[in-house]
């Protein structure tokens, strides 16, 4: 079931609010292939991209000033809580939203 205009608005709202957007940009066919390793892994694009970051980031911010900070988003990740967007966010590119 689709969800009302109201309630679009107000989880637009809420993601503005509690989060922050990068507009990634990657070579033609490159996202085809984000998407399949995202699917494998059970993933959205959003959460996998979002964790291979977070990894990334542990792995050479060690004594970082900005590692715990980035340690709790990434259990937030892994929990899910960071993955807002779901599935559908491949769907919605060049949206307002962005």
């Amino acid at each position: 079931m689709a969800a009302s205009k109201a309630q679009q608005r107000a989880t637009n709202k809420y993601i503005a609010k509690a989060y922050d957007r990068i507009n990634l940009t990657v070579a033609k066919g490159k996202k085809d292939i984000i998407q399949a390793y995202a699917e494998a892994q059970g993933k959205s694009v959003n959460a996998y991209i979002n964790l291979a970051i977070d990894e990334k980031m542990s792995r050479e911010a060690v004594g970082s000033p900005t590692r715990t900070a980035t340690s709790n988003m990434a259990a937030d990740t892994i929990d899910g809580g960071g993955d807002v967007l779901g599935r559908s966010e491949s769907r919605r590119e060049g949206s307002a939203e962005e």
